[in-house]
């Protein structure tokens, strides 16, 4: 009894599979490939095209029209090493975040000698932006209770709102809000997180 042979698939010539790689590579080889630019550097530096929404060559929907043009608004973000101080700029407003440990001290609404001076830088920028209407808005971590919270971080924003007041002047009015551990920016389950989370916000409209 004899095993049953099981055809074999004849093998491409070496010299055939070789050049059938070689011709993939070159292929390869003459075909652009994608690649992401660093950031600021673009291929053209040329203005986009202006696009005619009357082009007959532009397919859209039937009734559909382009959107008008707008300006988006940018949001910068700069903060100490520490992330003590944080300021956040966009096309219309400028917002200050300080953590209340550069401000009071644990458990207080008493300004500490270290916030007078942020509190003024505060105020050198409200000038140059000529606003006159402000938003001080405070906020604490979730410890304690709710309660607590909210008549602290109230305290904590009245204190740097009459600090603003004696360097500004009565021409600009104030919007002042306690929102206890409402609206955290972190993770209060961790120190870190509550750290960030205890802070007085002041913003106002941007004019420059």
């Amino acid at each position: 009894m004899t095993a049953t042979q099981i055809p074999r698939t004849p093998r491409a010539p070496r010299t055939a599979v070789t050049a059938a790689v070689a011709l993939l590579l070159a292929v390869a080889l003459t075909v652009p490939t994608a690649h992401a630019d660093p950031p600021g550097v673009t291929e053209d530096s040329n203005p986009p095209v202006r696009i005619d929404p009357n082009d007959p060559d532009l397919r859209m929907v039937q009734g559909a029209k382009l959107a008008p043009s707008k300006v988006l608004n940018i949001k910068s973000i700069v903060e100490t090493d520490d992330g003590s101080e944080r300021r956040q700029d966009t096309n219309d407003n400028v917002t200050f975040s300080l953590q209340a440990e550069v401000l009071f001290g644990k458990d207080s609404a008493k300004l500490t000698p270290d916030a007078l001076s942020r509190i003024s830088t505060i105020a050198t920028e409200v000038r140059k932006q000529n606003a006159t209407s402000l938003r001080v808005f405070g906020f604490t971590d979730n410890l304690g209770s709710a309660s607590h919270g909210l008549v602290l971080s109230k305290q904590r924003a009245n204190a740097v709102q009459q600090e603003l007041a004696k360097d500004l002047g009565s021409s600009v009015g104030f919007q002042i809000r306690g929102y206890g551990e409402q609206y955290p920016i972190a993770d209060n389950s961790t120190e870190e997180g509550r750290k960030k989370n205890r802070r007085v916000e002041v913003s106002f409209p941007r004019t420059s």
